[in-house]
């Protein structure tokens, strides 16, 4: 029997989605970088059903070099999914994972490397010292890690980014959860050990490419990562309906005491008695669209469906 390839030092992981002008750029530039702390590593990309080329040119990029490992997933199943897949066929000691568009910058793994031996850390993580989005994107932002931090048993970090340095104890660990509505931004602090954050700036996009996150797939990932990661919604809108309640009760009683004493200065009024309507119509909608959203969450999780199917793995021993 032929004895499995011993495992290399340092895997490279990266996703691809529409990253066709990027793809080359990115292979040349962590290559380098890769090189710099040890030539025993390897690169996987993850194409998460691109409707690009991204898939054609990773593949050549296989048959060129034989330490870029080529992981074709069948259809598009999301960012999070693509990394758990790519993480998933890495088999490095410690493991690099990034994004393949240039804003994190190659050079960095140099700086995550050198961070984790200081430290003796199983995690560096970037952080971004300065949001480059527009006004409304971080506001938004800032308000949904304090959200998730409400109700949550670990402190969630603001302003994660996707590149972290990881070891392979903490990788072991990290894949053993099998939750099927992913939010990583929650999942990687939760297991725990050592991690580390660097603060980092990111690079402007080049090639004219843009982010493949709409506003449609942030409010999505927004509500995902809330009610996949924490109860906390659920709890404020409880003491919602116990505060409401509780006023109504006490400005029933109000009423009837100034019923009682002043009886002909009580006058129906059509503008109270709407915003009532309106406000209890409105919470209760709300409530029961909430409490949607987490049987919804229940539903995927019962169905036991995998996060992602891997078609082809080019590159390795193929």
């Amino acid at each position: 029997m032929t004895p499995s390839p011993r495992p290399p030092h340092l895997s490279i992981v990266a996703t691809m989605y529409r990253s066709a002008p990027t793809i080359a750029e990115f292979h040349r530039r962590v290559s380098a970088a890769a090189a710099e702390i040890t030539d025993d590593y390897e690169i996987v990309l993850v194409n998460d059903g691109s409707p690009d080329d991204s898939a054609e040119i990773a593949a050549h990029l296989c048959a060129t070099d034989a330490r870029v490992i080529l992981v074709d997933l069948s259809r598009n199943f999301g960012h999070h999914a693509a990394i758990l897949a790519g993480l998933s066929q890495a088999r490095g000691a410690l493991i690099y994972l990034t994004d393949i568009d240039l804003e994190e910058q190659p050079e960095w793994l140099a700086l995550f490397y050198q961070t984790a031996q200081d430290q003796k850390a199983d995690v560096v993580y970037g952080i971004q010292q300065k949001r480059v989005g527009s006004r409304i994107d971080n506001f938004l932002g800032r308000a949904l890690w304090k959200l998730l931090n409400v109700g949550s048993l670990v402190r969630i970090p603001a302003d994660q980014m996707t590149c972290r340095l990881m070891s392979r104890r903490y990788l072991d660990g990290l894949l053993q959860v099998r939750d099927k509505v992913l939010y990583l931004g929650g999942l990687f602090p939760w297991a725990g050990f050592r991690q580390v954050p660097l603060p980092l700036v990111k690079a402007t996009r080049k090639n004219g490419t843009r982010s493949t996150y709409g506003m449609g797939r942030k409010l999505r990932q927004a509500v995902d990562s809330v009610t996949s990661f924490t109860a906390a919604p659920l709890t404020m809108f409880f003491l919602t309906g116990l505060a409401v309640w509780i006023g109504s009760i006490v400005y029933g009683g109000y009423i009837l005491a100034r019923k009682l004493l002043t009886p002909d200065q009580i006058e129906g009024g059509f503008t109270s008695l709407m915003f009532s309507i309106w406000f209890l119509g409105g919470l209760i909608i709300v409530g029961i669209g909430l409490v949607g959203q987490y049987l919804s969450k229940i539903f995927q999780e019962t169905k036991d469906r995998p996060i992602y199917i891997i078609r082809a793995v080019i590159g390795r021993d193929t």
